[in-house]
């Protein structure tokens, strides 16, 4: 008894003696997180969130009809809020991919160990990588939560931020872009936290300008003079000057870091997914060579005798083994996937010629450029694009329609397995003619409508932003880019 008695009180003397409180601590938990970790997971994140096809995620590719569905059709038919997917895109883009950046520039901005030049770098790296989040939370809802969002209303218990006007976000981003672009040179500062250019600080600078053109393309029906002069800045500072510079993420072949698409087509089993007959057509229309490399499986077509690509109803239940189906290069689990590619930046030239800017060159040759680079990308080769150029129906001067419907079309198709872009192409150019939803009988909407959870949370700053838009928050509520 007296042997137990001892070590009871040395057992408590030892307690006694300890900081109790590092029992609290979880020892397999940072304590701190670095900036470049939360750089590339905000990075990586975003990457993620425009390269899926989960339906709970991202429905983009239906919305641009490069896909359309099988057993189940709601997201072609543009149901939202059975999903929550609205609400998922709302909160990916804010909750993790704005506010690890956020958390980021402000650790950047504490730390009082790195050189001032490689924090200034860092800094302008996250701005870019924020403009382009933020650009993009436009561009799908509109007026949205910006100068009042992530925390900074001045106080710390209000959660409830006010709505800012989508044109007067633009504003703001092309003026922080301006900031950015003015600080970048060398080496960026964050070694192998950057996943897209490893380091390199212009190559950031030129992605960062051709972000700065698309944005000044979107707004230049609205406010000819402002985008021009912003395009023009642009192209004199240098954009992306070849497929190597493209804004694009290579992804691995074991999970978690697969392309999201194989887990969607492949690692799930499931058959959820078919060629939309708006692309199909339109490809064996103009006699496509980039169709073998959007998709695969060909039909006998009993009319011409020939095996040809075949499109399912969009908006419909299509039979999955009746149609063609995603191609081999969406279904390598180490596919990369790109945001901004220098196939966009020559369509975006090819616009800005036509519209007079200083510095965008021949709007055909820039057409040109554009179509040729994306048939390279889907595995064509040079001939196949002289030949496809060659023809009436794609000819610069010769195609169907006004600039804005030649350049409008061709950006649609090149913007293949980029659905956000595509879509968007859709809005501003109002070409090609999508079709009405099958089920639904309604045009492609022009914005995504507000979460369903903003009515319960933000509830007053909501009612106001709804009264400004004509149908008081609805799919036909346009952007203030979007003037056709």
């Amino acid at each position: 008894m007296k042997k137990i008695l001892v070590i009871c009180l040395a057992a408590l003397t030892l307690t006694a003696c300890q900081d109790l409180t590092e029992l609290n601590v979880n020892g397999k938990v940072a304590e701190s997180v670095e900036a470049g970790s939360l750089f590339a997971n905000g990075t990586y994140s975003m990457f993620d969130f425009m390269a899926s096809t989960n339906v709970n995620v991202n429905n983009f590719r239906l919305w641009a009809q490069q896909w359309a569905q099988t057993t189940y059709a709601d997201e072609s038919n543009y149901q939202l809020v059975e999903r929550d997917v609205n609400g998922r895109a709302w909160n990916t883009i804010y909750a993790t991919v704005l506010r690890d950046l956020d958390d980021a520039k402000k650790l950047i901005e504490a730390d009082e160990v790195t050189p001032a030049a490689q924090k200034a770098n860092q800094l302008a790296i996250v701005e870019v990588m924020s403009v382009y989040a933020w650009h993009v939370l436009v561009d799908i809802f509109g007026d949205i939560p910006y100068t009042e969002a992530l925390g900074n209303t001045g106080d710390a218990d209000d959660v409830t931020p006010s709505y800012d006007d989508d044109k007067e976000i633009y504003t703001s981003l092309m003026t922080r872009l301006d900031a950015a672009i003015s600080s970048l040179s060398g080496d960026s500062g964050f070694g192998s936290f950057d996943l897209v250019y490893g380091g390199s600080a212009d190559a950031w600078k030129k992605f960062a300008n051709s972000l700065k053109l698309r944005m000044a393309v979107r707004m230049a029906d609205e406010d000819a003079a402002a985008s021009k002069a912003a395009g023009e800045a642009a192209i004199a500072s240098g954009l992306l000057e070849s497929s190597s510079d493209d804004f694009e993420l290579g992804y691995q072949s074991a999970t978690p870091h697969t392309n999201p698409l194989w887990v969607d087509l492949i690692q799930s089993g499931r058959s959820d997914f078919i060629a939309a007959n708006t692309m199909v057509d339109k490809l064996n229309e103009l006699s496509d060579p980039r169709v073998s490399g959007f998709y695969k499986d060909t039909y006998l077509d009993t009319l011409s005798g020939e095996q040809v690509y075949r499109g399912g109803v969009y908006g419909d239940n299509n039979n999955y083994n009746a149609f063609s189906h995603p191609g081999e290069m969406q279904l390598d689990p180490t596919f990369s996937h790109t945001m901004l590619g220098y196939t966009e930046v020559a369509f975006l030239l090819a616009d800005a010629a036509e519209r007079g800017w200083t510095g965008a060159g021949d709007a055909a040759e820039n057409y040109t450029t554009g179509i040729t680079s994306s048939i390279l990308e889907w595995g064509g080769s040079t001939a196949d694009a002289d030949a496809y150029l060659a023809q009436e129906s794609v000819s610069y001067g010769t195609a169907a329609g006004d600039w804005k419907e030649k350049i409008g079309t061709q950006k649609w198709i090149a913007m293949y397995d980029q659905g956000f872009e595509a879509w968007s192409t859709w809005r501003l150019y109002d070409a090609p003619t999508l079709n009405i939803a099958a089920q639904a009988g309604i045009e492609t909407p022009k914005r995504y409508t507000y979460p369903v959870t903003e009515a319960s949370l933000n509830g007053e700053n909501l009612d106001a932003v709804k009264a400004k838009y004509p149908n008081g928050d609805s799919f036909e509520d346009k952007l203030f880019w979007d003037m056709n």
